[in-house]
């Protein structure tokens, strides 16, 4: 450098690095205002499930200040999340939103899949070397152990050396099961028909806590023996359908699926408490339940973090039942806004506003009753299964003889039995090709992909992508098949959910509290950002199968 530069170059420098135009070092200068974690003394993993993202948005100006409304504009709301896999259902969906991956590395890769080892179908949570806690029936043989990598609430535990308590519960065994992770204090469920009791399994503990006790024996779930009608005049419910419609199943015992619901009534002919499910009811039962161990388990009373996760259960039973557009379903998530926001009210009070942070989520959408929409003229309907396994069963006779094959057939996946196969020396790779271009010509498929095509190539978008996230090479089956968009395996009322498609995928996801940056995005979420984003807020470990990352906008 001249000198004539040199002198008037070094002196500017000096000048702007003292007046702090010019920071010596950006690192450094950051780790003085930013602290390196966040620590709120609680934190609660709310899971709302079938939960679509335009809930939030179609029954937006119905919800009070203190519930959505609070999480929406105090917190952060992410608008295009979304499922990166399928299928999308409760089982996964949990295990992804706390494991922080996908089916093809946590393994839950549906609610029941066939057990390629046993040759038997399995149920995500199920344990047969445990038993119920707080029932002589088998409800509570669970564990988590069908999951085979950890979660964030795995790693709060070994980060604060068991210190720091994590309590699961949902109506649901599997919404509290997968969520609680490997190391959870304890997990709960609700266990209907004749009790209506709060259940665990011995994988947790060989009692029942007094105050589990306490709430069984009170009148908590009882009072909720009543008719349920609207939360507000029915009227008022422009955002949904008409009450007597056909897209909807009644109650067994009722005329038509209508308001009210008279629940005394239909209380012996639909499985007595289990009967709440099926209900909004079910949600206030299961804020009752978790209102009741945030005081039982003094949770968010000291300094190290404990985690208390949340599944609303009932939203899905609603939905399947009613649909997506039923009176049923609004009126659920009004009350549910309601029961949001005395969970939110109580945890001000004994943990302190702004010392906790709260995430809401969802297992998975759901579709339009597909008889809805075909009267609307848009594309949709059902697959004729018996139909499609007869012509299956003609081409593998005539291509394959007696053969036997095929080994199980679910989750829109076929099973082959690779040991037939080598006895007649096929080669697996085309056996699985030409079942799949036989399956790709029946009406209501749109795609059929193979296991080879799973294990060799590499997707980086599209249905393809979220198939591929999806497979587990050592769970999956060896065909498997995508419907068309609307087209369904189910009855002809009520919604369901499973696809790779956008009204399966995409969800809300919202963050509030310690930490927690104010603001919105539209760029893309994906569920398994969930995890690494509240270990990075909390400092601990990522789970170990992590492949998300954390959303860089809600932490800065």
């Amino acid at each position: 450098m001249p000198f004539y530069m040199k002198k008037y170059f070094f002196p500017w420098l000096l000048s702007v690095m003292m007046t702090g135009l010019l920071p010596v070092s950006g690192t450094a200068q950051d780790s003085q205002t930013k602290p390196i974690k966040t620590t709120p003394k609680l934190i609660v993993g709310i899971v709302v499930d079938q939960m679509r993202y335009d809930y939030l948005t179609r029954f937006w100006e119905h919800y009070g200040d203190g519930g959505f409304k609070r999480m929406v504009s105090e917190g952060f709301n992410c608008k295009n999340n979304h499922y990166n896999y399928a299928p999308t259902s409760t089982g996964p969906g949990h295990a992804s939103i706390y494991t922080g991956t996908t089916p093809s590395v946590h393994g839950i890769i549906g609610n029941n899949w066939y057990d390629k080892e046993s040759g038997q179908v399995v149920y995500c949570a199920s344990d047969e070397r445990y038993t119920s806690v707080g029932t002589t029936a088998g409800t509570g043989k669970m564990s988590p152990h069908w999951m085979t990598v950890s979660t964030m609430t795995d790693e709060l535990r070994l980060f604060t050396q068991k210190r720091g308590k994590v309590i699961a519960l949902a109506l649901k065994d599997r919404g509290a099961v997968l969520p609680g992770g490997h190391m959870a204090n304890a997990a709960y469920w609700y266990n209907g028909g004749l009790d209506g009791n709060w259940i665990s399994s011995s994988y947790y503990m060989d009692e029942l806590p007094k105050w589990v006790m306490d709430f069984n024996a009170s009148d908590a779930v009882e009072k909720y023996k009543k008719t349920w009608n609207t939360l507000k005049n029915i009227n008022v419910y422009l955002e949904s359908g008409p009450d007597n419609n056909p897209y909807e199943g009644a109650f067994s015992g009722e005329s038509a699926p209508v308001f009210p619901h008279d629940l005394p009534k239909l209380w012996e002919s639909n499985g007595q408490f289990d009967l709440l499910r099926n209900t909004a009811y079910g949600n206030s039962i299961t804020t009752d339940f978790a209102l009741a161990a945030l005081e039982g388990e003094d949770l968010g009373k000291d300094a190290i973090p404990d985690f208390l996760a949340i599944s609303y259960s009932s939203t899905d039973y609603v939905g399947h039942q009613f649909g997506v557009n039923s009176k049923e379903i609004q009126d659920t998530y009004l009350r549910l806004d309601e029961d949001l926001a005395r969970l939110f009210k109580q945890l001000d009070q004994k943990v302190g506003k702004g010392e906790y942070v709260v995430f809401l989520s969802s297992d998975h959408g759901a579709v339009d009753v597909p008889a809805y929409l075909q009267d609307q003229k848009l594309p949709a309907g059902y697959m004729d299964s018996q139909s499609m396994s007869a012509k299956f069963r003609e081409f593998m006779s005539y291509n394959y003889g007696d053969a036997k094959l095929v080994r199980n057939y679910s989750n829109a996946q076929f099973f082959l039995d690779h040991d037939v196969i080598r006895s007649l020396d096929l080669e697996l790779e085309d056996v699985q090709y030409k079942i799949a271009q036989e399956l790709l010509s029946y009406e209501g498929i749109s795609r059929v992909f193979t296991g080879y095509q799973m294990e060799t190539n590499e997707y980086s978008r599209g249905i393809p992508y979220i198939i591929q996230n999806g497979y587990n090479q050592k769970r999956s089956g060896d065909v498997l098949l995508v419907l068309d968009p609307a087209v369904v395996y189910y009855p002809k009322t009520g919604s369901t959910h499973g696809s790779p498609f956008i009204y399966d995928t995409h969800v809300p996801l919202l963050f509030f509290g310690k930490g927690i940056t104010h603001g919105s995005t539209t760029e893309r979420t994906e569920i398994p950002d969930i995890a690494p984003t509240i270990s990075a807020l909390l400092g601990t470990a990522f789970p170990n199968g992590t492949t998300g990352k954390p959303i860089k906008a809600i932490l800065d």
